[in-house]
């Protein structure tokens, strides 16, 4: 006799199986670590899962910029900006918490990054993050 037992599902949320490009910014202290791109495997609005090419930092910072499959007035892409935590990584694999989420639009045309002032929309946001957490502690 073979014994089942049955998976629990354990997030509060359910994950939705979505697979668009992205790409991410990882910040520890005042730092960006790293950065790199890959693509979603699934998402809910409270996290997350996705390819990556090298295992990532667990508990940093993080901000995902991921294509969005819905364009805005019948021909302007949109990209949806993520900012969380790293939860788990593995070597392929990561998954992100969404503490805060936005819509963007995004060229039409692939531009190429230069690299902005060390003042980005991620580290304020994990400054303020960080200051309420201690705050509620």
């Amino acid at each position: 006799m073979r014994l089942v037992t049955k998976s629990i599902e354990r997030r509060a949320r359910t994950r939705f199986p979505m697979h668009r490009e992205l790409r991410y910014k990882l910040l520890e202290g005042e730092a960006t670590i790293a950065s790199g791109a890959g693509a979603t495997c699934d998402m809910s609005s409270g996290g997350v899962a996705f390819t990556t090419d090298r295992p990532l930092a667990t508990g940093a910072f993080i901000e995902i910029s991921i294509s969005w499959p819905v364009v805005l007035d019948d021909g302007c892409p949109m990209r949806l900006i993520v900012f969380g935590k790293v939860l788990r990584s593995g070597l392929h694999r990561s998954a992100c918490s969404v503490e805060k989420y936005e819509f963007r639009t995004q060229s039409r045309t692939l531009l190429f990054a230069v690299p902005s002032s060390h003042d980005s929309k991620l580290q304020r946001w994990a400054k303020e993050y960080t200051k309420a957490r201690q705050a509620s502690a």
